[in-house]
């Protein structure tokens, strides 16, 4: 299985189109995590050329139907019905019933890439055609960014097209090594802000990193592995989704992608992708959103003259 990404040209795009001229995602019917079940199709193709930033406004959008045959001139057409959106959706994350990837590409900051003076992290969060959904900011003060580097506390706020807070995460400060079992990484999602939705926690072990991914009330819902090394020299790193026993199939994918030797390091503006199933719980999706900023601050990200970090040792 390739990482997530960028369709291939045998993948339909996202929406998918129904009768009727409007769009309609198909939802949970079954739970996510069988160990039957397929893991998603391929993702990156070398040589895509990103479309020009189309933010979508409204997400998801009713899709207007085009002139019809005979229609008087001045007359509007018919407006399509509501899309139907299955109960307990959070507000703002109807999109993500869409769609089985994301991709999140963190913003270059001069200010930081020329003199390492560490400014909020922001990323733009996007779909497949690379069409921007979502914008992401880290919220945090001067002296808590230079001081506590990577492993730093923060409130992201993740805001939609139209400028509404939609997810909020919440990262503690936590130890990062093997070596301090009882203090590792956690990070608490919320949709809509102040409710929370699920958690991520980083599991122990002396070799590889890996994650609970939990739902509202702290049970776990999946598992989440990296490779021993997480190193993107000239290639992708690749964290493997798996169902809450963490064995079967890969489900989905969390992939570090390689932006080029200059990019990578001179700056710490990072590419990830996101792969699951289409018919997961969305706010499960919202969750490994959530995740993925998480393994970027723990793995991929640079504060000043200090590298990155490659295991669970350091």
């Amino acid at each position: 299985m390739s990482g997530p990404g960028y369709p291939s040209p045998n993948q339909p795009p996202y929406p998918m189109s129904q009768p009727g001229g409007h769009s309609m995602p198909p939802y949970p019917m079954g739970g996510y995590g069988d160990p039957g079940q397929n893991a998603p199709p391929a993702g990156f193709q070398v040589g895509y050329q990103p479309v020009p930033d189309q933010p979508i406004m409204y997400q998801p959008g009713p899709v207007s139907p085009g002139p019809q045959p005979g229609q008087p001139y001045g007359v509007p057409a018919a407006v399509p019905a509501p899309i139907a959106v299955p109960a307990g959706v959070p507000p703002g994350l109807e999109y993500l019933t869409q769609i089985d990837q994301i991709l999140i590409h963190q913003k270059v900051e001069l200010l930081e890439a020329f003199i390492g003076f560490e400014t909020n992290n922001q990323y733009e969060i996007k779909n497949s055609l690379g069409q921007k959904i979502y914008s992401a900011k880290e919220k945090n003060d001067c002296c808590t960014r230079n001081c506590c580097g990577a492993l730093r506390s923060f409130d992201m706020k993740i805001k939609d097209n139209m400028d509404r807070e939609v997810i909020r995460l919440i990262r503690p400060y936590r130890c990062v090594s093997c070596w301090c079992p009882c203090c590792l990484q956690e990070m608490e999602i919320q949709a809509p802000p102040g409710t929370p939705i699920g958690y991520v926690k980083q599991d122990w072990h002396p070799c590889y990193p890996k994650f609970s991914i939990m739902g509202p009330n702290k049970e776990t819902v999946m598992k989440l592995e990296g490779p021993c090394m997480a190193c993107n020299c000239c290639g992708d790193v690749h964290f493997e989704l798996k169902g809450k026993d963490g064995t079967g199939k890969p489900i989905g994918r969390i992939s570090k992608q390689w932006t080029g030797l200059l990019k990578e390091v001179f700056t710490d503006a990072d590419n990830f992708g996101i792969q699951f199933p289409l018919d997961m719980d969305v706010k499960m999706k919202a969750v490994l959103m959530g995740t993925c900023f998480l393994i970027d601050f723990m793995f991929f990200e640079k504060v000043g003259d200090t590298n990155q970090r490659n295991t669970v040792f350091s």
